[in-house]
């Protein structure tokens, strides 16, 4: 069961927590494609910046999420 966290008295989704860590951690990871031109040889650079993003937002979920 996921919990809510309490961030200065505000409690926030776990799940808008996890999104906010997916789309901070895709900053790095995009700017070291687009490093080492990895975004050259993708079809759209927008939409594999978007499916990084979903990506890391599943491994979270997954890592993070309820445990059975």
């Amino acid at each position: 069961m996921y919990r809510e966290f309490d961030i200065f008295g505000v409690y926030v989704a776990p799940f808008a927590v996890m999104m906010l860590a997916a789309w901070l951690a895709t900053f790095p990871l995009s700017r070291i494609a687009h490093h080492v031109s990895l975004t050259r040889r993708v079809w759209h650079p927008g939409l594999f910046n978007l499916s990084l993003y979903i990506i890391l937002l599943s491994l979270l979920v997954l890592l993070l999420g309820p445990r059975q």
